[in-house]
């Protein structure tokens, strides 16, 4: 799908790379900028691939970034995913479709269970940090760092990245770009598995 990133429009580029920390050598493409669809592709054709999905990351609205991290973690899942992993992001992609407390919270439950240590995992706790509260149910409400969510996609998806074979690293920076690209144009950013 091309056209309009109508998903990024909403983003105030100011506020999203302050949520992002781009270093300096990687702001200096972005002089001059004027949203963040436009500082995207510009960090990317400077070079900056891992940069613009952080941007993309702290971008997208909470929904469709857990949705991107989603897609990028089946995109480079191992045929042996462990059980714990499988189900963090199968939850997260059921909270996507649903938006239910209870599919938000099994997320961070399953992502728990696997100690934290994989994509799938990240795209669970990205679920779980989209919603209103990190409080137990019951307890009174504490409301996720505003960076909380985009940070977790920024990690799940650089960690689907970088798994198994390293010489592809650069390959799927760009394809996961342009999935998120495609669900901020409204698409489901949909990858087939990545081939062994």
């Amino acid at each position: 799908m091309s056209g309009t990133l109508i998903k990024l429009t909403g983003a105030e580029l100011a506020t999203v790379l302050e949520r992002a920390t781009l270093a300096p050598e990687a702001q200096a493409p972005l002089r001059g900028c004027a949203d963040v669809a436009e500082a995207i592709v510009r960090l990317e054709t400077a070079g900056f691939a891992a940069e613009a999905v952080r941007l993309m990351a702290h971008a997208l609205p909470k929904r469709e970034a857990v949705w991107w991290a989603c897609m990028c973690v089946a995109n480079t899942a191992p045929a042996d995913l462990p059980e714990p992993d499988r189900l963090a992001r199968e939850t997260a992609e059921l909270w996507v479709r649903q938006q239910k407390d209870e599919q938000r919270r099994a997320a961070m439950t399953h992502a728990e269970a696997g100690d934290f240590q994989t994509p799938e995992a990240w795209a669970g706790v990205a679920a779980f940090w989209s919603g209103d509260s990190m409080s137990p149910v019951g307890q009174p409400a504490v409301p996720p760092p505003a960076t909380a969510t985009g940070g977790a996609i920024a990690g799940a998806v650089a960690l689907s990245a970088a798994r198994g074979d390293v010489t592809r690293h650069a390959e799927r920076l760009k394809r996961f770009l342009e999935s998120g690209r495609n669900i901020a144009a409204g698409g489901p950013g949909r990858m087939p598995p990545e081939a062994p």
